[in-house]
């Protein structure tokens, strides 16, 4: 098991300009971390082969491993135009993940600020047969390199331990597997330790993230649908979550570790932190508290 952090962690410091991306891989070198996650999230990656070549000479110089390459889509289109157009995007993506040296990348199904009136079960069924093809199309492209992708539990649509497990049983293929995302389960209100317990089977990258809850009858305030950065936002159900360090909110983080550990699985585990806290305070007791819950556990 290796410990490291998203650079997804840093984006305050990024976006504000005091880290650049290869600031992070330093800091996270410096701080203990064992690999970095690169989202790229106020950087570009795209038409930017210095930038990739320079994460990869700078994740090496510190000794630390690029674990995985992480990126948003929709394979939910318009018209037959657009979802072509977004598979050829995604294959692209597919060779900067290999320009990184990765051997996994996880890319969305659906956009994440899908309205909510759209996020239903027959919604889902009518989507799924779309999402199977663009998924297979993807993963079968990422195979010549030895890649494998993977879909998280992500968002408000494709999320929840059953609608992911149906996709990739749909999707079939030997290098389409899970990114699974400890805390997001409950975005659609299940509960964290029993999807954990149903999803493993299909991980191959674990994202590590807490949440602070409050049921829908105690408003917190400053309640957005979407913003998670931060700030409380609402579940499918009228819920409220705000992002937590590890350790620190309302998930089991022990029972969730002691089944991750108890399954075998020895991979990478990606500290995610979008709290209120300094974004370098919070990932650097994240990893340090991920390390010793595994532990103790």
């Amino acid at each position: 098991m290796k410990v490291g952090l998203s650079t997804y962690s840093m984006l305050p410091a990024i976006n504000s300009g005091e880290m650049s991306v290869l600031d992070v891989i330093q800091w996270i070198a410096d701080n203990g971390g064992e690999h970095v996650e690169i989202v790229p999230f106020g950087y570009k990656l795209v038409d930017n082969d210095k930038l990739i070549e320079d994460i990869r000479k700078k994740a090496e110089d510190v000794g630390i491993e690029i674990s995985n390459y992480a990126i948003l889509a929709n394979l939910i289109q318009e018209d037959d135009e657009a979802y072509e157009n977004e598979i050829k995007r995604l294959m692209n993506e597919v060779d900067i993940a290999h320009k990184l040296g990765v051997k996994m990348m996880r890319h969305d199904v659906s956009a994440f600020r899908r309205p909510a009136n759209q996020n239903t079960i027959i919604h889902y069924v009518k989507d799924l047969p779309k999402m199977v093809e663009g998924c297979q199309r993807i993963a079968d492209y990422a195979a010549e390199y030895g890649i494998t992708t993977t879909v998280e539990n992500h968002g408000f649509y494709v999320n929840g331990s059953d609608r992911v497990i149906q996709l990739i049983h749909e999707v079939n293929r030997s290098n389409y597997k899970m990114t699974l995302d400890v805390g997001n389960f409950l975005c659609v209100d299940e509960d964290a330790v029993i999807g954990v317990k149903k999803c493993l089977p299909y991980t191959n990258m674990v994202h590590l993230k807490d949440f602070y809850y409050r049921p829908s009858h105690r408003d917190p305030g400053d309640t957005t649908e979407f913003d998670c950065a931060g700030q409380w936002f609402t579940t499918v159900n009228g819920n409220y979550l705000r992002g937590s360090i590890i350790g620190q909110g309302d998930l089991d983080m022990w029972q969730i570790l002691k089944l991750i550990k108890k399954s075998g699985y020895d991979g990478y585990i990606s500290v995610e932190f979008e709290g209120m806290e300094d974004c370098k305070m919070g990932s650097k007791v994240g990893m340090a508290n991920a390390r010793r819950i595994w532990d103790e556990v």
